[in-house]
């Protein structure tokens, strides 16, 4: 049975099954074709914009490490300002998604596994020069080596997901 926009407008909040850091509040559900088409579509623009930008330099990425340049703290630095105002925008003005659900900001609690995490997260991008945004990008460049990478955090975050109960929250 299909439901009307009006009815997600005002449909209670999902409980879901296991609580994690970053609860999906979605109450409508996609088609997986639709989803995962409109998913990659915005995938290969944001590769483009990584690409043109040479977010996936690797030779940018270590001019940021070094602090050579300011290039990449520009470009994450916009990331932010353009985060912060659309986040207020979505606040002030109650914008809802696609599917007319609210937009829903859960609060975050400070965890030190954040600080650590953040830091193996810096480090792992200094060593590499990839994070995970760019390294499909770098793939469909022609970058081959950075598939060791790839392979690299999926088996990081394996371990992770073997070891999450046995870590400090």
């Amino acid at each position: 049975m299909q439901q009307t926009k009006e009815e997600f407008v005002d449909a209670p909040v999902v409980q879901h099954p296991i609580e994690c850091e970053a609860p999906n509040d979605q109450v409508a559900s996609e088609s997986l074709v639709t989803s995962n088409i409109k998913y990659m579509i915005v995938g290969i623009l944001f590769g483009i914009v990584f690409v043109k930008a040479e977010v996936i330099s690797w030779y940018r990425i270590q001019e940021m490490f070094r602090l050579h340049s300011f290039h990449m703290y520009g470009i994450i630095g916009t990331a932010v300002v353009v985060g912060m105002i659309s986040v207020f925008l979505i606040k002030k003005f109650n914008i809802k998604t696609m599917q007319g659900e609210k937009v829903v900001f859960h609060d975050k609690t400070f965890h030190w596994g954040n600080i650590i995490g953040g830091l193996m997260f810096g480090l792992g991008w200094a060593i590499t020069g990839a994070c995970p945004g760019p390294l499909f990008a770098q793939i469909g460049s022609g970058f081959l080596v950075v598939i060791v990478t790839l392979l690299s955090a999926i088996f990081g975050t394996w371990v992770y997901g073997l070891l999450r109960d046995k870590l400090p929250h």
